[in-house]
């Protein structure tokens, strides 16, 4: 395994896919890494060698927010909008689907597992 930015990265995958496994880095931005590094994105990250991982890590840090960073930017985003109180936060704060889909039947993800009412028994005359 090797490490970058604080996340142990596979050995056994191609370099674009390998760069992937950091919070923040998806398919094209490793490619746009892997490019200014001067890495071939098809070689195996277990054939790189130690310049490589010095000029990925360099890119990395000087031109990205990764991981931590990025995780705490989100997290500030989204207690802003709690904060301010507006619709998108209100959602956040009562743990509902914040993006308007509906949630009579769906949004299980958001609600969590099913509450179930019981149901009052009819008086008998």
């Amino acid at each position: 395994m090797a490490r970058i930015v604080g996340v142990d990265i596979p050995n056994n995958k191609r370099g674009e896919i390998a760069l992937t496994y950091i919070f923040g880095i998806g398919r094209s931005r490793a490619q746009q890494i892997l490019e200014q590094a001067g890495v071939d994105k098809d070689v195996k990250v277990k054939d790189w060698d130690d310049s490589q991982f010095a000029a990925i890590r360099k890119v990395i840090n000087e031109k990205y927010k990764v991981e931590g960073e990025l995780r705490s930017e989100y997290q500030l985003n989204i207690k802003r909008l709690m904060d301010i109180g507006c619709y998108r936060g209100i959602r956040h704060r009562i743990g509902l689907p914040v993006r308007g889909q509906s949630t009579k039947n769906n949004a299980r993800t958001r609600k969590g597992k099913r509450k179930t009412v019981a149901n009052k028994k009819k008086a008998t005359k």
